[in-house]
């Protein structure tokens, strides 16, 4: 049987990371060996792992892109399994990934995705963030170009052909890798791999950080000149461009009469057709009360969506260093 090296990247993840440890030690395949690579953790973290009888690699603080590769250089499997510390695998995921990766060669990579209940709960905008990014993989099934770099496999040929991850701090691997990758080998994303995720818990922070991604793939997607293959389709994209359009016409009746009220009206009612099947998928699964709450939080992370992009266009216009932000050279392993 191929021996699986399954690498934890770990940053102060105490109160999850003995769920995620659990869930490898119960998967139904094996032989596997389980790296934890603590990024600096100041919350006993390395310790709760090592008393789990796993190996800890410990490392400075320098970002979840490092903390894998530093995995990669310690592992000895011939598949890597990636999977974050926030994240209980189901029993037979990797068993899944692997058979998967087996049936054909032309696979590079085999991700997974996420259940639509959190690993945690803490709050409603944790139960929103969960079943969206449930549902946005799930509707993503099969071929795509946009890796899950935490909850995927890869085998070491493909590893060492396509090099390491390239951006310190994770935000941009799942673009970035997933171009890289997909160019020469077929990365799948298949919904029977499972893994139950402890995702944001607030809203304000989970918008800044979306934010945040948003803006710093401008540069990655300008130079692929089309969006990412399932994860982040067009019709997504102007869900959200139709969400901020509809917002900022909403003066527009007081400005100019009643009937301009159709612009606004008919704008924010495209971003929800445009989002149809999401929505008819919560009102299935959780009911009237709870759409209605996840449509006012989905209308929030749109205008996100969009804003930063605009915010990013903008920035790449103006900054050549910001348009050059990812010709740089993988961050390598020797780099710690």
């Amino acid at each position: 049987m191929t021996l699986v090296s399954v690498i934890v990247p770990n940053y102060n993840y105490a109160e999850a990371l003995p769920l995620c440890l659990k869930a490898l030690q119960e998967q139904t395949y094996s032989p596997l060996e389980i790296l934890v690579v603590d990024d600096g953790s100041t919350d006993g973290s390395a310790e709760i792992a090592e008393a789990m009888g796993v190996t800890v690699i410990r490392t400075p603080n320098g970002g979840v892109s490092r903390a894998r590769n530093l995995g990669v250089a310690h592992a000895k499997g011939d598949v890597f399994f990636f999977v974050d510390s926030d994240v209980a695998l189901a029993p037979d995921a990797i068993e899944l990934s692997v058979r998967l990766l087996d049936s054909d060669p032309k696979i590079g990579a085999a991700c997974g995705i996420y259940d639509a209940e959190p690993l945690i709960r803490h709050s409603r905008v944790e139960e929103y963030r969960c079943m969206q990014g449930h549902y946005w993989r799930l509707d993503s099934d099969g071929n795509v170009s946009f890796l899950f770099s935490s909850l995927c496999a890869i085998p070491r040929r493909v590893w060492e052909d396509i090099g390491p991850f390239k951006s310190a701090d994770g935000l941009q691997e799942e673009v970035d890798y997933g171009e890289r990758l997909s160019a020469k080998y077929d990365l799948r994303l298949d919904s029977r791999i499972r893994g139950r995720h402890d995702d944001e818990s607030e809203l304000w922070p989970m918008l800044r950080k979306l934010f945040k991604r948003g803006r710093m793939r401008i540069p990655l997607y300008a130079r692929r000149k089309k969006f990412a293959q399932g994860y982040e389709s067009p019709l997504r994209a102007y869900a959200s461009i139709a969400a901020l359009a509809g917002t900022v016409a909403l003066p527009l009746p007081l400005l100019a009469g009643a009937w301009w009220a159709a612009v606004p009206v008919g704008l924010l009612a495209a971003s929800l057709l445009l989002d149809a099947g999401m929505y008819r998928y919560v009102l299935r699964h959780r009911g009237f009360a709870f759409l209605a709450y996840y449509t006012g939080v989905h209308y929030l992370l749109n205008l996100t969506i969009a804003s930063s992009v605009g915010v990013g266009v903008l920035h790449w216009l103006v900054s050549g260093r910001f348009r050059r932000l990812y010709d740089v050279e993988p961050v390598a392993a020797a780099s710690f």
